[in-house]
C-alpha cells in the first residue's frame, strides 16, 4: 500500500522521502523491522522508538515515523520520514487504513469500568451467538475469533493488532465484536479513531492507580471519559455515583439502567430460595432528568438443581421477568447490559432472555452442575480483594459450608498469600490447600506462607498438593447444602511447575474425579 493511502487520516509532514512509498507492514517492535516496512517509533514509560532508530535503517525500513523533528538527521536520504505530533496516535490511525477499517465493518460494543467487563462481554457474546450472529470477542483473557484464541499481553491490545484482530473478524464472517476498553488503552490512544456503535460504562472504583498506570482517581475517571466521545451510543449504570462525571462532555446518545431502590440484604425468603422485591424499591428511577432505560426490580436469589443464580422483574423498554445462573447481585446489574446493548441491536426480546438463562462465563463464578445436593463453583479469584468479592457472594445463598480449594502462584508477592490466607480463614469454613502454578518455588513453601494468613483468623485447613487430589477429597466428602468454590484457575486449563505449563482444566478433573467414583475406584 503506498503511503499516503495509510496516511490519509493523520496529520504528518514529510521531512524527507515520498508518499508514493510502498509499505507492506508497519512495525513498532524494532525486532520485527524487515525491508519495505513502516518504523513508528513509539514513546513509551518504558521505553523510547527513536533510540532504534539505527535498528530501523540497517534493516531496511522504507518509512520511519518520528515525533522528534531534529531525528531525521541521523536518517539517510533514501528513507522516508514523517513527523507526527503523537505516534500512539499515528499508528492508530495508519493501522486502520493499512487493514482497510476492519472496525467500520463490525457492529463494535466497547466496555469500560472498574469490574464486571469480562464477565458482560462474555454474556453479550453468548446471548448474541444464541440468537445467531458470529461475534468477536478481545479482553483480559485474550482474543476469540470464531473457534479460535489468540493470546493478548493486555486487555485492550496495541492498536495496531486490536485492528489485525478485526480484519481476521471481518474475514471470519463476524458481524460483532464486543470487546473490553481499558482506561490505560484509551489513555494510550490504543483505540484511537475507532467510533463504537456502542460504548459501556460498568461502575468505577479506585483501581490502576499507580506511577506506570494513572496518576490519581481523577486522571482514571477521565480516560475511562473518552469512550463517550467516540460511540454513537451510550449505555451506562444509573446507580453508579460516578455517571455523570464519566459522560461530561460525551457526544453520543445516552442510555440508562439501574436497579430499584437502594441494594439490600437479601430478605429470608431470598435465602431459601424464593424471589423477594428488592428493599424499598420504586416503580420509576431517573438519570440524567430522564427515566432509566432498563429498571430491575423484585430481585431474587435462587437455588435449584445444583446452580445459583439471580431473578428480577425488568420494566422500561423491555418489560419481563428474567433468570440468570450466575450468582450475585452483580449478575443483576451485567444482566442489564447484556439486555440493553442486545435489545439496541434490534435482538428480539425472547432470544435475549432464553440467551441469558443459558449463559455461563468461563472462570468467573462459573457453576458446574454435578449435584442437586451441593454446589460446585470455579472462580478466578487469586487476590484478597476478589475473594472476598467471590465469598461475599456465595454466603449470601447461606450455604450449609463454605469450602474453598486454592494455592497460590509462585514467584508473586508473598502478601497476596497472606491475604488469601486471611479472607478464607475469616469467611470459610474449610480450606483445602494445594496446587496453583507454584512456578520455580515449592508447593509447601507457599501454603506454608497462606498458612500465616489463616492463623490470624484461626481458619480451619487442611493440604493436599495434589490439585485434581483435592478436588476429589471435597467431592467425595461433600453434605448436602455444602458449596465447594476452586479458586485461582478459573479460565485456565494449565499449572506452571518448574518452566514447565502442565494441561490441567478443573473442569475436566471434575468429570475424570466423577467418572472415577462411578466405577468404584473411589
Amino acid at each position: 500500500m503506498k503511503l499516503s493511502q495509510i496516511c490519509r487520516e493523520v496529520e504528518y509532514r514529510c521531512l524527507k522521502g515520498s508518499m508514493d512509498t510502498e509499505v507492506r507492514d508497519i512495525i513498532y517492535d524494532s525486532r520485527k523491522i524487515a525491508k519495505e516496512t513502516m518504523f513508528v517509533c513509539m514513546v513509551g514509560a518504558v521505553t523510547d522508538g527513536h533510540k532504534y532508530i539505527p535498528d530501523a535503517i540497517e534493516k531496511g525500513a522504507s518509512v520511519i515515523v518520528v515525533e522528534r523533528e531534529e531525528e531525521a538527521a541521523q536518517i539517510p536520504e533514501s528513507i522516508t520520514v514523517l513527523q507526527v505530533k503523537s505516534t500512539r496516535l499515528a499508528l492508530a490511525l495508519m493501522s486502520a487504513a493499512l487493514f482497510d477499517y476492519p472496525a467500520r465493518k463490525l457492529i463494535t460494543i466497547g466496555l469500560t469500568g472498574t469490574k464486571g467487563k469480562t464477565t458482560t462481554t462474555y454474556m453479550i457474546k453468548n446471548v448474541l451467538e444464541m440468537a445467531g450472529k458470529k461475534v468477536g470477542l478481545i479482553g483480559t483473557i485474550g482474543a476469540l475469533i470464531g473457534e479460535e484464541k489468540i493470546p493478548s499481553k493486555n486487555t485492550t491490545p496495541e492498536s495496531y493488532e486490536l485492528h489485525r484482530m478485526f480484519a481476521a473478524m471481518v474475514e471470519s464472517g463476524c458481524e460483532y465484536v464486543v470487546m473490553e476498553v481499558s482506561s490505560q488503552g484509551l489513555k494510550m490512544d490504543r483505540t484511537a479513531g475507532i467510533m463504537f456503535d456502542y460504548g459501556v460504562f460498568t461502575n468505577l472504583s479506585p483501581d490502576h492507580i499507580g506511577p506506570t498506570e494513572h496518576e490519581s482517581f481523577e486522571e482514571y475517571l477521565q480516560c475511562k471519559s473518552m469512550l463517550f466521545r467516540q460511540c454513537k451510543k451510550a449505555i451506562v449504570n444509573g446507580d453508579d455515583m460516578h455517571s455523570e462525571e464519566v459522560l461530561k462532555g460525551h457526544t453520543c446518545e445516552v442510555y440508562s439502567f439501574a436497579t430499584a431502590g437502594e441494594t439490600a440484604e437479601p430478605t429470608e425468603s431470598a435465602r431459601a430460595g424464593e424471589t423477594t422485591e428488592t428493599a424499598g424499591a420504586a416503580s420509576e428511577k431517573y438519570f440524567l432528568g430522564k427515566k432509566v432505560d432498563l429498571l430491575a426490580s423484585d430481585i431474587g436469589f435462587i437455588k435449584e438443581n445444583g446452580k445459583l443464580g439471580m431473578d428480577f422483574k425488568v420494566t422500561g423498554v423491555m418489560e419481563c421477568e428474567a433468570k440468570v445462573h450466575i450468582p450475585g447481585r452483580f449478575s443483576v446489574y451485567n444482566s442489564l447490559v447484556t439486555m440493553l446493548v442486545c435489545h439496541l441491536a434490534g435482538i428480539d426480546n425472547r432470544a435475549i432472555l432464553e440467551g441469558l438463562e443459558k449463559v455461563q462465563v468461563k472462570g468467573r463464578v462459573e457453576m458446574l452442575p454435578v449435584s442437586k445436593d451441593y454446589y460446585l463453583i470455579i472462580d478466578y479469584a487469586h487476590n484478597e480483594v476478589s475473594t472476598r468479592s467471590v465469598l461475599t457472594t456465595l454466603l449470601e445463598y447461606h450455604p450449609k459450608r463454605l469450602i474453598c480449594v486454592y494455592g497460590g502462584g509462585g514467584n508473586r508477592s508473598k502478601l497476596r498469600r497472606y491475604d488469601m490466607g486471611e479472607v478464607t480463614g475469616e469467611m470459610a469454613d474449610l480450606c483445602v490447600l494445594t496446587c496453583d502454578n507454584p512456578r520455580d518455588e515449592e508447593i509447601k513453601d507457599i501454603n506454608n506462607d497462606i498458612k500465616i494468613g489463616l492463623a490470624k483468623s484461626d481458619g480451619k485447613y487442611i493440604e493436599i498438593e495434589d490439585r485434581k487430589e483435592a478436588i476429589a477429597y471435597c467431592i467425595t466428602n461433600a453434605k448436602p447444602g455444602d458449596m465447594i468454590v476452586l479458586l485461582g484457575k478459573g479460565h485456565e486449563d494449565y499449572q506452571e511447575i518448574k518452566g514447565v505449563k502442565y494441561h490441567f482444566d478443573e473442569r475436566e478433573a471434575v468429570a475424570e474425579i466423577l467418572d472415577e467414583i462411578k466405577e468404584g475406584k473411589r
